[in-house]
């Protein structure tokens, strides 16, 4: 189904309002109307995509590149997000227990300088730089870290610092060349903690993000058991009653309410957000088919969002709208049946499937699928940010479609957050143009300006990042006069101040 023939069939069932409608071929009249309804009120919506380091899949490029290179690609992404209005890039830090920061208790990773255990040289810490250029950018940052990998089969050789070396008798080590935490271990949980406590400490981190990797996939271990049999045991002489399955489950389900916990503690606008496989169980719903992630990769997913152990839920929904077994609106609509905590519900898509026209509709429609399913807070995450550069076609859909406008992320109710101040605002006037100028009291607080100016009947809005405090703009526009203009601080979780306003009738 073209994605047009879709919008028509939600129009009509409901699920969306116009003031969705993209296309990727819009006329003149399309993008007037588009630009008239799209602009009257900021919109909502995480537009986030994954930024993967484990094997170089994203960046950096390759192990041991200079670090001139090294940034200037980085630099290129979080340009590029921004050029397409996504607003949250989620970057792997920790893909198989070394990191991309300085931390005291894993080593440099092997994916950034080649030699596991190396800084950079010239030294930078490539996790700051990622942060302050995406936040000089308006975009938010997520550490995205992977719990139990211990090292990757493609993960270079293991160095003297790997914790597959000082921690022995912690891992195990699967057929594929994987090295895998015991997530069962107190000590492997107390590591990780401390290594995620050191991290939301440290940095001025957006969320804390992990994906799908609890216990390893069964290829990883070509389809034998998770080797944990002698710690199985220890734990049955020690009394305990647990059958293995639900062992391993309590183990990481514990783990996920503890880290939830631990962030809040720290900093409580920290969003966490957790990003398992797509399908919970088989028949759950019940025409669904495929891996059975509560039993193979002991994760229930369900549970944590059940219990709000999270703030966002971006279950991988990597198959086609009419993939009859794993179709995608009927899972998202299961995911957020199982919402009774009133958590987001971002989806993650397979924004790398085809880069041709079909490839394009499907991505447009599962997002405006989202937009319909989702419109308390919608959001899409993209796996991953090299759809990006997949072809024009993709560039062009996003630029000018689906993401034409900027949007502020939807707002996180349940987390608290000082009440901002309105701005002071001042104007002076410039021959046909009026300057604006605008202060805020705790400046500290302010992360996006959002100012509107009306023309006519119209408003149009910009979101701009706390560095700029002025803009001059035009008393006419297309024969328009200008008569209003207003600007509302936003704070990092997306609360907006009440509004300044100017009259200029």
């Amino acid at each position: 189904m073209h994605f047009k023939n879709l919008l028509i069939l939600l129009m009509f069932s409901g699920l969306i309002g116009c003031s969705f409608l993209p296309s990727s071929e819009p006329s003149s009249a399309e993008k007037q109307m588009l630009g008239k309804i799209h602009q009257q009120v900021v919109a909502r919506e995480f537009r986030a995509a994954w930024v993967a380091t484990v094997a170089n899949i994203n960046w950096p490029l390759e192990p041991g590149l200079p670090v001139a290179e090294q940034k200037e690609h980085a630099i290129r992404i979080l340009d590029t997000l921004q050029q397409h209005n996504f607003n949250t890039v989620i970057f792997q830090v920790r893909p198989q227990a070394d990191a991309l920061y300085q931390s005291s208790y894993e080593p440099w990773s092997y994916y950034l300088t080649k030699e596991q255990g190396k800084a950079p040289e010239p030294y930078y810490d490539p996790l700051q730089f990622w942060i302050e250029n995406a936040h000089k950018r308006g975009l938010k940052l997520h550490a995205w870290i992977n719990p139990y990998r211990a090292h990757h089969h493609v993960g270079g050789p293991l160095s003297s610092q790997s914790v597959v070396n000082t921690q022995p008798d912690k891992v195990v080590k699967l057929k594929n060349g994987t090295f895998w935490f015991l997530p069962t271990d107190k000590d492997v949980v107390t590591h990780t903690l401390n290594t995620l406590t050191e991290l939301v400490t440290r940095y001025d981190l957006d969320g804390i993000h992990y994906d799908d990797y609890f216990y390893p996939y069964p290829s990883y271990n070509e389809g034998d058991d998770f080797p944990d049999a002698e710690q199985y045991q220890a734990y049955i002489q020690a009394g305990g009653t647990l059958s293995v399955s639900d062992w391993r489950r309590n183990a990481v389900n514990t783990f996920v309410q503890r880290l939830y916990s631990t962030v809040k503690e720290i900093k409580p606008h920290v969003l966490v957000g957790i990003s398992p496989f797509g399908v919970y169980r088989p028949t759950q719903p019940s025409t669904i088919r495929g891996m059975d992630q509560y039993e193979t990769l002991f994760a229930d997913a369900k549970l944590w969002l059940n219990e709000g152990w999270l703030d966002y839920f971006s279950p991988q929904l990597y198959w086609p709208i009419n993939q009859y077994a794993q179709s995608y609106p009927l899972l998202l609509s299961w995911w957020q049946s199982q919402n009774t905590q009133g958590r987001h519900l971002w989806p993650g898509i397979n924004a790398l499937r085809s880069f041709d026209e079909a490839g394009v509709d499907e991505m447009v429609n599962q997002i405006m699928i989202n937009r319909g399913f989702l419109t308390a807070s919608p959001g899409t995450v993209f796996w991953n940010v090299a759809a990006l550069d997949g072809s024009q076609l993709m560039r062009d859909v996003i630029a000018d479609g689906v993401f034409q406008h900027q949007a502020l992320i939807p707002e996180t109710p349940w987390i608290d957050m000082p009440a901002l101040s309105p701005f002071k605002l001042e104007y002076q006037q410039q021959a046909e143009s009026i300057v604006l100028r605008w202060q805020h009291t705790t400046p500290e607080h302010v992360a996006h300006s959002l100012v509107y100016t009306q023309y006519g009947d119209d408003w149009h809005y910009q979101i701009y990042t706390p560095d700029v405090n002025w803009l001059k703009v035009n008393e006419t526009k297309e024969g328009q006069s200008l008569n209003a203009v207003k600007v509302i601080a936003v704070d990092r979780l997306g609360n907006q101040s009440p509004a300044t306003e100017i009259a200029f009738k």
